[in-house]
């Protein structure tokens, strides 16, 4: 039978003071916490007050202004949360009530409602047993964010901005089946649960049959069916059992009380790595997913601006943008800049939505101007072929300040691209370097000042000799560029390869190791196989004539079957002429170190910007 969870007095301190620590509780052994925590301060603040105390005393008024260490600003930052927060216990109804309201709301940056059935179901069996089902986390604040209109399946109604907001940041699932289960009216859709007094079990309530022993759930708080549903009772042939059982339940779901800490004054930033912490799916907050939340209002929305801008690309096939990088482009457009304080600062614009739809209108021509380029220029047909973001930024910024560029501004433009590539210029670059780099690459594209040397020296052959074939790798995505710019022709029989086609997605079977990987691992496991220069372009459809076969022998018969083209279509692959170079005798270090002069001599034409 289900009863009301009892702490012994002997020890009551000792468990209070363990659930005070850990911030989980439920039932009876909130209130004894609470009664205890208001009559003695709770660890936290203890810890808040000492950690003042000590700070005055290492830090005196007349003391010179020196940098704050980082363990020390950690510390402090941790006692200004912990002045800022509030403990309640309020009862399930209390908190569907406030749903129903619209009073407790949920910010957009939260991952939607994702749990199924049996985690609902579980959620409320531990309820029913008074065990601890963890505290719920607000934040409130006057800000006004992003939120979602519902909680699950149900609709929220509107609420006025005038006065603080609650925003849920941990509990968003359990509230959810909470109000659906206990709050909801009785026909309402969305999930619904019952109570098997037979079985004593909570079952959902798509798989019931309304036999007498089964409960709404959703009657909880409807008096006249609740009453009607226990008289009914009375005809079973287990009714006093089933009475019985059916008090102790309705006791426990109406006195169960859930913590609930409140967060107040406190900044957008300051909760964002209080939210990441405690995010269950374990997905960190994106700048983007901030910005929407902390720009967003009812003239202006960054999400659908945003997509606005993806969908302007998709003919590109450049749809996918990460709203990361859209919010970079916006912040150099607008400061020349793509530090993170300088995107935050657009949430000035949350009020000035002309100027806002001004720089997204500025920001979107630049990035279609930007993308052509990339497409034409670069055979770049698709974002996984991009060697690093800030190719896509810097170039943005350029055309957002100087809508068309000269002959010669271009050939700069295409030192820099291939350059920083090959030389991983951006390979982990902070924001602050990438800052750096668009004012001194517009002098350069521009004011024509310097040197394309600055950007990344061309790799010498040895270091070409032992590049190794990455998808996620810039000189593999360059070398893929190379590859395409070339109008490469299939060596299996002469046709032209659909490069747009190849490169519109990453896809390995477009990408043929000219020494198979399983031949050479036949041959030796122990072998590299994955060398740059043992890569060629070839249609999929194509792939599966080469197989694992021995180079010594696939090559020369597609060598004789090409006839009089097989010099034009091994040398739109950069490969060997084959009057030059025996294939019936090739192995892959001398393959190597003849085709090594072939794409040292392209490189150096790219690196030059002469193509």
């Amino acid at each position: 039978m289900l009863r009301p969870c009892v702490v012994p007095s002997q020890g009551r301190h000792q468990v209070a003071a363990a659930e005070t620590a850990s911030g989980t509780a439920g039932g009876a052994r909130v209130d004894l916490r609470r009664r205890i925590c208001s009559t003695q301060p709770s660890n936290a603040c203890a810890g808040a007050s000492s950690l003042r105390i000590k700070c005055a005393l290492r830090w005196p008024a007349f003391a010179p202004m020196r940098r704050v260490p980082l363990q020390f600003r950690r510390v402090t930052a941790a006692a200004t949360v912990a002045t800022r927060l509030s403990t309640a216990t309020p009862y399930i109804k209390d908190l569907n009530t406030q749903v129903a309201k619209g009073e407790l709301k949920v910010p957009q940056f939260q991952r939607p409602f994702v749990w199924g059935p049996e985690q609902a179901l579980a959620l409320l069996d531990s309820v029913a047993h008074n065990y601890p089902v963890g505290s719920l986390l607000v934040w409130r604040t006057n800000e006004r964010l992003a939120t979602e209109r519902s909680i699950g399946d149900f609709t929220l109604p509107e609420t006025d901005d005038m006065s603080p907001t609650d925003y849920i940041l941990d509990g968003q699932q359990r509230i959810t089946v909470l109000y659906s289960v206990l709050g909801a009216n009785h026909d309402d859709a969305g999930f619904s649960a019952h109570y098997d007094l037979e079985r004593e079990t909570f079952v959902d309530s798509a798989k019931t049959d309304g036999a007498l022993h089964i409960f709404p759930l959703r009657w909880l708080y409807q008096t006249t069916r609740l009453l009607n549903f226990r008289t009914a009772l009375q005809s079973h042939r287990k009714a006093d059992t089933l009475q019985a059982r059916f008090d102790a339940l309705i006791d426990v779901l109406t006195s169960y009380q859930i913590p609930v800490v409140t967060l107040k004054d406190l900044t957008l930033e300051q909760v964002c790595p209080i939210f990441e912490r405690i995010n269950s799916s374990g997905t960190p907050l994106s700048i983007f997913d901030l910005m929407v939340a902390a720009t967003w209002s009812s003239e202006f929305d960054l999400n659908e601006s945003t997509q606005s801008i993806s969908d302007s690309l998709a003919p590109k096939n450049y749809d996918g943008i990460h709203g990361n990088t859209v919010l970079k482009c916006l912040a150099a457009v607008r400061d020349n800049s793509v530090n993170r304080e300088r995107i935050l600062a657009l949430r000035g614009f949350r009020h000035k939505p002309v100027e806002m739809d001004a720089l997204v209108l500025q920001t979107k021509a630049a990035m279609l101007k930007a993308v052509d380029q990339l497409v034409t220029d670069f055979k770049l047909h698709s974002l996984d072929f991009l060697p690093y973001e800030a190719h896509l930024v810097i170039l943005t910024y350029i055309y957002a300040n100087h809508p068309v560029l000269t002959a010669s501004q271009m050939t700069r433009v295409r030192q820099w691209f291939w350059r920083t590539s090959f030389s991983e210029r951006y390979r982990g670059a902070p924001d602050t370097f990438i800052t750096k780099d668009l004012q001194t690459i517009q002098r350069f594209v521009v004011g024509h000042e310097g040197d394309g040397r600055q950007f990344g020296a061309i790799p010498e052959p040895d270091t070409v000799k032992q590049m190794i074939f990455r998808k996620n790798n810039s000189r593999s995505r360059a070398f893929s560029l190379m590859l395409a710019k070339r109008s490469p022709r299939n060596i299996t029989n002469g046709n032209s390869i659909d490069t747009t086609d190849a490169l519109s997605v990453y896809n390995k079977k477009q990408f043929h190791h000219i020494f198979p990987d399983a031949f050479l691992r036949r041959i030796d496991p122990a072998v590299e196989r994955s060398y740059l220069l043992n890569y060629c372009m070839l249609s999929a459809s194509e792939n599966n004539f080469v197989s694992d076969q021995d180079p010594k022998e696939y090559l020369p018969r597609l060598i004789t079957k090409l006839g009089d083209t097989a010099e034009d279509v091994f040398a739109s692959n950069f490969l060997p002429s084959p009057e030059s170079y025996d294939y019936s005798s090739a192995t892959l270090a001398s393959f190597i170190e003849a085709r090594l002069p072939l794409i040292t001599a392209e490189l150096h034409e790219l690196c030059d910007g002469n193509k």
